[in-house]
């Protein structure tokens, strides 16, 4: 499975009214697998959140930041809203949905263009009125005949009160810049909230659990459930004799049957093997340091229904 690259970080042009600082919170919701979390990378500059083309990949709330000009734009990736299966993971999942669409300065809705499911209904129907919502129609490369985007646009309007309409393809830089323009109106003058240098809120231990689940997904494709997951058990770091740092990782991939340890190791370990040199050579970028893995399996039944579980293993 190829990896996703991130597009070249555009070049903003701030706002000429923009008199001190703008900063604000701006949510990116929809149902799984329309794309956010490829555009979340594409607005920060860098991948700070995992793809893969399966559902759920993104479990976290998780803020990305890019500041440009004067203006500084808090970007959330929300999970999926899951509507499909009731255990405590999705409870918890669709729980982190809410709590990041409660409090922001906009939202941005994002669906494939030319398609509106009942799963995209789901979430429309949990945006709360009086914050607006920008209708992102990601994918639009996906769309042979343009013509049929002017109808569905219209229908679309005829759904919410949209305040504006954007169709796009995350992985088109000039769309990416446009998107900027289009979101810097809405954030209020206030004082920024992070470093203008900071690129994400969350820990390196917890980008790291993340790139050993995303790649854990790409290289076992539909055979995993979803419900695999990643738990870091050692994240140490020291001087290192060819580079300035040096990270040693233990972690352990929690999968829920024997049957699926015995596919996340593969033939003669090939497959773990791999798992682990990728994630490697990923974090080795991330992190600008010389990384070691160390990858273990283990398998823990029904723990996706067990909520004291599904707490311990980091999820709100």
């Amino acid at each position: 499975m190829s990896e996703e690259a991130t597009p070249p970080v555009p070049e903003i042009t701030p706002a000429p009214d923009a008199g001190g600082q703008r900063c604000g919170l701006i949510a990116i919701v929809g149902k799984p697998n329309v794309g956010k979390s490829t555009l979340m990378n594409a607005l920060v500059g860098q991948k700070i959140s995992i793809t893969s083309r399966k559902a759920q990949t993104t479990r976290h709330r998780i803020t990305g930041i890019r500041t440009a000009g004067a203006t500084q734009f808090v970007f959330v990736d929300t999970p999926g809203f899951q509507t499909r299966h009731d255990n405590a993971l999705n409870r918890s999942l669709n729980k982190t949905v809410l709590g990041a669409v409660g409090d922001v300065d906009l939202v941005l809705f994002v669906v494939e263009a030319g398609s509106f499911t009942l799963a995209d209904a789901k979430v429309l129907s949990l945006l709360k009125p009086g914050v607006p919502v920008v209708l992102l129609a990601n994918k639009l490369d996906n769309v042979h005949r343009r013509a049929e985007i002017a109808p569905w646009l219209k229908s679309m309007q005829e759904r919410h009160a949209f305040a504006e309409f954007v169709p796009m393809s995350a992985k088109n830089p000039k769309d990416i810049e446009r998107l900027f323009a289009i979101c810097e109106k809405y954030l209020p003058e206030q004082a920024w909230w992070y470093a203008e240098d900071e690129l994400t809120d969350r820990s390196e231990k917890f980008l790291v659990s993340e790139t050993i689940r995303e790649k854990l997904f790409r290289l076992t494709g539909d055979e995993l459930p979803y419900t695999s997951t990643v738990i870091i058990d050692q994240f140490a770091e020291e001087p290192g004799k060819t580079s300035s740092r040096m990270v040693r990782i233990a972690a352990t991939i929690v999968v829920e049957r024997d049957g699926h340890k015995a596919m996340v190791i593969g033939d003669k370990g090939e497959r773990i093997k791999r798992i682990g040199t990728e994630a490697r050579v990923e974090l080795e970028k991330l992190l600008d340091a010389k990384v070691f893995i160390e990858l273990w399996v283990k398998v823990r039944s029904g723990w996706a229904d067990d909520e004291a579980r599904v707490r311990s293993f980091g999820y709100e």
